[in-house]
């Protein structure tokens, strides 16, 4: 109690001359006041802890003055005083901020150990505040600090999450919000829980608030809700401030779903490489066999069609081996180049000039509507290429004679959308899940006789997601397919 300043309000001059003397002997600081008027003045010129507040006063009786009090200082510890108690009249006070009730008569121990009980209540609170405070000063360092620091938590390919300790969102940069499924910009403070709804990672973040002395770190793997989800990494530490106390968690998200399925991915690669090689090798040692056993004759037009048939096997080999060279680059983590700064329109102009030909030759039309003056992105032309003339390749490819590919841009928020309509057969539901999967291709009547490796798709989604984009798919059985791109700006 000492040093604590109390304002002792009541208009009976012994009761304030009592309770003054009784606490200030135990070292508060006491101005006392006769009415509540008067009261409520003092209370504006000064700060006090506690206030002992008779009820039955003249200008202004207990109960007006708790409601201005409470209006002045919330935190201001209230104590009613009064001769008339009763149940309503203490309920009634509480209701209005009182803190504690003490009838007359009392007697000096009574007062002093409510009074005691009163000031470190109101220590409490201000020691509550000040930490409140504090911890909110941290994080809102370290939310400016993400000014400074950017450019380098946009570019990094593990996803930064960064939660205060009532798990509300200050941070998430480009790939968490991919590894998590997270559409759209994040504004500051939104619950971790409408933006990530996984219990395993809510449990994982929560645990993290609760580490014991001494451990820095927890890791979990978090299993994919679907078969089309990532299998994540989550490591999570506190984050502390210089007293000790946790004021939120940093997590790192990284994706090892390649990881997980390497063994398996190696065996089944082997496989896949080996059918894939077998087919038109033989194909081809069967042609030269027929020419070396004399087959073509002297009708140097049959030889020409053998040779012709040679070289087609020969250049889907070659665009079979370009295709695995690209999938072992992004396997040994050399998926994405240098980057520049680039206008979409250019790079699709260019994919639609190159598809022309092979459009006229299946008699498809390709019909485009791409805006001028669209935000500029970060990324590798050449691997945006690939990208765009894989998903018109097969827009053509699966199209049928005299149907359209439509392509599209625009902007979207934080994001460029790109969308390859065709016409053509469309995808069955059963097979959407897997046609981003390496050498998986739909069989069917309508696709006999089309060529292809299997990988286009699967390269497209990693080249887009190592640009922190989003690859995705709509599409009606014999009416065609809408293939769309998400690019970050």
């Amino acid at each position: 109690m000492k040093g604590a300043r109390i304002l002792i309000v009541d208009d009976e001059p012994p009761i304030r001359t009592a309770c003054a003397k009784i606490l200030t002997e135990q070292g508060a600081l006491v101005e006392t006041a006769e009415d509540g008027l008067a009261g409520l003045e003092k209370a504006k010129a000064g700060e006090f802890d506690l206030a002992l507040i008779d009820l039955k006063m003249p200008q202004m009786d207990g109960m007006q003055l708790l409601e201005h009090l409470n209006q002045l200082d919330p935190d201001l510890v209230k104590i009613v005083i009064t001769g008339f108690a009763t149940l309503d009249t203490a309920i009634e006070a509480v209701q209005k901020g009182a803190y504690d009730y003490l009838p007359k008569p009392f007697t000096p121990g009574e007062m002093r150990t409510r009074v005691r009980r009163g000031v470190e209540k109101r220590t409490l609170l201000r020691e509550a505040k000040r930490l409140r405070e504090e911890r909110e000063r941290n994080l809102l360092e370290l939310t400016n600090e993400k000014s400074r620091t950017q450019t380098i938590i946009q570019c990094m390919g593990d996803g930064l999450l960064v939660t205060n300790r009532d798990q509300k969102v200050v941070l998430c940069n480009p790939a968490a919000r991919r590894l998590l499924k997270i559409m759209r910009p994040l504004k500051g403070g939104e619950p971790l829980r409408s933006v990530a709804g996984c219990p395993e990672f809510m449990e994982l973040v929560e645990s993290t608030m609760g580490l014991k002395e001494g451990q820095e770190m927890s890791s979990r793997e978090i299993a994919p809700a679907s078969p089309s989800d990532p299998v994540l990494m989550a490591n999570c530490a506190p984050v502390k401030d210089e007293k000790g106390q946790v004021i939120g968690v940093v997590t790192v998200l990284r994706d090892i779903t390649e990881l997980k399925a390497l063994d398996k991915a190696k065996s089944t690669f082997v496989s896949l490489v080996s059918h894939e090689l077998q087919a038109p090798l033989a194909a081809i040692e069967g042609y030269l066999d027929i020419i070396l056993d004399g087959g073509g004759g002297k009708d140097p037009e049959k030889t020409r069609k053998i040779l012709d048939r040679c070289r087609e096997r020969t250049g889907g080999l070659l665009a079979l081996i370009r295709d695995l060279l690209a999938i072992s680059r992004m396997q040994s983590g050399r998926i994405v180049r240098e980057k520049e700064r680039l206008r979409l329109t250019d790079i699709l102009k260019e994919v639609v000039e190159l598809m022309k030909g092979g459009a006229l030759e299946r008699g498809v039309e390709i019909a485009a509507e791409l805006p001028e003056e669209l935000p500029l992105i970060s990324a590798n032309r050449e691997d945006l290429i690939r990208v765009f003339t894989n998903l018109m390749d097969n827009a053509i490819k699966y199209n049928r004679r005299g149907g359209k590919v439509f392509l599209r841009a625009k902007a979207m928020e934080a994001f460029l959308q790109v969308e390859v309509q065709d016409t053509g057969i469309g995808i069955p539901q059963e097979e959407r899940e897997r046609i981003f999967d390496e050498f998986y291709r739909v069989k069917s009547k309508a696709t006999q006789g089309i060529g292809g490796t299997g990988l286009g798709l699967s390269i497209a989604k990693k080249v887009l997601e190592a640009h922190n984009g989003h690859l995705e798919v709509e599409s009606k059985l014999n009416e065609g397919s809408i293939f769309r791109v998400l690019l970050p700006v």
